[in-house]
Formats: structure tokens, C-alpha cells, sequence
């Protein structure tokens, strides 16, 4: 039957898990315990729930297999929409890498999901480290559920990730497991000078360090991320679609439509392609954001310009 050293095949194949640390926290926690059920598209284009406890044997196995196959879970579904998922494990394995934890460090996740990203945390640094934050009360609730059911107890707490945790910080870390349009002001009130908060902006993963409560820059790495947007206070649409008035051949670019998204709507759609072209397509490497005060932009390998624009549009 399928296992967590199954899974930790798969990443290690696919370039992930590097760091022993992190091979041995996703070879410790079983996804199983985190995902008692999760749906899938069916035949007719529904809905099709798989789930532990089916009555049917080879639904079961479909059922485990999903668990331990490197793919996104849709865990809530409402009214047709995705409100919470198991994210891909290879996404995961490269977030918790890129936040380079250090023994000691206190992390603040935005989102809770499943439960499972705040289990493996825990198990590299230890329950009382970890603080994970979500809007949804069954959500957490749940959450709560699975990470006792794997014998870990982080914090869990029920609120506005935009509004972080204030009263458990400061943090080392902050992590994010939802799309953002703009970085809220408060993680970065809430973590000490030279924290690092990873979160995906748009289409695209930004690691930010932290200079202190109200200053912070980076890049974002080369990896394409897409997570449920962030729900709570002052958070607007992550903008996905892309204009009709561009080339064909740009709106068939990745790296197009992370541009256009990271623009927010503060720059016109030729005017987006025009950069795209003229700086020769850029890969998400190129682009950061600094945050100054209540000032928040997006840059083209300079923070200082030519090519600035307001995070989010705003």
C-alpha cells in the first residue's frame, strides 16, 4: 500500500528534499492522517469525493494512492468554489526549504489548511515554535483534528491571517499558503529584524527579508505557485485573467500572465507587454518588491527603477 516513503521517492526524484531535515519531517508525517477525504473531478464534470472510510475497497486504494501521489488535493469545496486544498507535497518541500529555518526559530503560518504544512514544522522544530492562522473555524477545527490524530499540538488559531498572530509573536518566519495581491503590513510589524516571510504574490513565490517592523525587500524565486486566494481584512482579488488586446502568442506565456498579474491593473495591458518584450521576457527571477513604510512596490531588477509599479495595483 502506499506510504509516506512512497511520497518522499517521488520528491526526491523530482529534485525536492534536499535538506535530510525536511526528508525526515515528510518521511515522519503521514499525509494520510491530514486528508481523510478530498474531491475530484468526475466523469459528468462533478464532484467526485473520495474518502477513508468508503465502503467500497478499490475506492479506498484510489483514495490512498491520491494521498501519496506528488498532486493538490481539493479538501472544501462550497458551492462549486475551492475554498481549502492539500497543497502539491513538491511545492511544499520547496517552500519549507526556501524559508531556511534554523533550530530555535518561531514560524507563523498564514492559512491552515489540512494541517499538514504546520505538522511537518512542527516535527522539524518542535510544537511550541509553531503558530498557524486561519479564517475558516472548521477549518481549524479540523486542523486541530488531524494534528492531534499525529501527535502534534502547534498553536492553532482561528482569525485573520491578514492580521497575523500578534499575540504570539515576534517571528523568525512567516509562511504563507494562500495568493496574495500585496504583503499585509502586519507580518512584517510582527517579525524581528532579519525574519524571512515567504508568501506567493500573484503567480509566484516572493521571499522578503526583513529589515524591521516596517521595512523589507526581496525576489521571487523561479518557481510558479497558484494557492487559494487569502480571505480576510483588506485583501482584494489575486488577478488571474489576462487581456485580449495582447498578441496570441504572449497570452500563451507564463511569464506574461505573471507579469499582468503582478501589475494589479496599475499599468495598461499594451503597456504590459510592451515591458515584457522590450526586457526581453522576463522569468520571475528578475522581479522582487520593497516595502517602505505604508508603501509597497514591484520591481524589475531594481528596486529604485526603471520599472517600479504599486504591489496590487493600489
Amino acid at each position: 500500500m502506499p506510504a509516506a516513503s512512497d511520497l518522499v521517492r517521488q520528491l526526491l526524484a523530482g529534485g525536492a528534499l534536499a535538506d535530510p531535515a525536511w526528508r525526515a519531517a515528510f518521511s515522519a508525517v503521514p499525509r494520510e492522517l491530514f486528508v481523510p477525504y478530498y474531491y475530484v473531478t468526475a466523469s459528468d464534470g462533478g464532484q467526485e469525493r473520495l474518502w477513508r472510510d468508503d465502503p467500497d475497497p478499490g475506492r479506498r486504494e484510489r483514495w490512498l494512492a491520491g494521498v501519496y501521489d506528488d498532486v493538490p488535493l481539493a479538501t472544501r469545496v462550497r458551492d462549486g468554489e475551492l475554498v481549502s486544498s492539500s497543497s502539491q507535497p513538491s511545492l511544499m518541500a520547496r517552500m519549507l526549504e526556501a524559508l531556511e529555518v534554523r533550530e530555535g526559530a518561531r514560524v507563523l503560518e498564514i492559512g491552515a489548511g489540512t494541517g499538514y504544512n504546520a505538522a511537518l514544522l512542527a516535527h522539524r522544530l518542535g510544537d511550541g515554535q509553531v503558530t498557524t492562522i486561519d479564517l475558516d473555524p472548521d477549518i481549524t477545527s479540523a486542523a486541530r483534528e488531524h494534528l492531534a490524530a499525529a501527535g502534534y499540538r502547534p498553536r492553532v488559531v482561528t482569525g485573520d491571517g491578514a492580521r497575523g498572530a500578534p499575540a504570539y509573536a515576534p517571528y523568525d518566519r512567516v509562511i504563507a499558503t494562500c495568493a496574495l495581491s500585496s504583503v499585509p503590513a502586519a507580518w512584517i510589524a510582527q517579525c524581528v529584524p532579519g525574519a524571512l516571510v515567504l508568501a506567493p504574490v500573484g503567480t509566484g513565490l516572493l521571499t522578503l527579508r526583513v529589515a524591521d517592523q516596517r521595512h523589507a525587500t526581496g525576489r521571487f524565486l523561479g518557481t510558479p505557485a497558484f494557492f487559494v486566494p487569502l480571505r480576510g481584512g483588506g485583501t482584494v482579488p489575486v488577478r488571474s485573467s489576462s487581456p485580449h488586446e495582447v498578441p496570441r502568442h504572449a497570452r500563451r506565456q507564463d511569464s506574461f500572465h505573471f507579469l499582468f498579474g503582478l501589475t494589479g491593473g496599475s499599468m495598461e495591458p499594451h503597456d504590459v507587454y510592451d515591458l515584457w518584450r522590450a526586457a526581453g521576457r522576463p522569468p520571475r527571477e528578475r522581479y522582487g518588491v520593497t516595502i517602505r513604510d505604508a508603501e509597497q512596490w514591484a520591481w524589475l531588477d531594481d528596486p529604485q527603477g526603471p520599472y517600479t509599479w504599486p504591489l496590487g495595483g493600489t
